[in-house]
């Protein structure tokens, strides 16, 4: 997510909070990661009671090499910043799904409806 307490992330990661246990039943894990410093993630996860773990790339590395950081638009102008992005990675490592800007609301759901399409045993 692209940044930590900002109402678009914290839509979102109120979305994948309230719908922890529909992931967890169906055997996914949710990690949420951004460039924020560790001290601004414990902050958020204590504000808004996220049960998930949060991971700190300040150095975009991670970021970077799923695609998430480049180049954006707002306004007609043009940026580079974080890609608010969604990946699902299956046991062995194999990414099986990458969707690049993702809308904060309602994501989980989006999320859910996409992976009912796919062939279940991918996972």
């Amino acid at each position: 997510y692209p940044a930590a307490m900002t109402p678009g992330c914290t839509t979102e990661a109120c979305d994948f909070r309230d719908n922890l246990a529909r992931l967890s039943s169906r055997g996914f894990t949710v990690l949420g990661i951004s460039k924020d410093p560790l001290d601004r993630l414990v902050r958020f996860r204590e504000r808004d009671h996220l049960t998930f773990p949060l991971l700190s790339d300040a150095d975009l590395t991670v970021h970077r090499l799923y695609g998430a950081y480049g180049e954006k638009k707002l306004y007609g102008k043009v940026y580079e910043g974080v890609i608010r992005s969604t990946f699902v990675i299956d046991g062995d490592g194999v990414i099986r799904v990458a969707r690049y800007n993702v809308r904060a609301k309602g994501h989980v759901d989006s999320l859910l409806r996409a992976l009912d399409k796919l062939d279940g045993s991918v996972f």
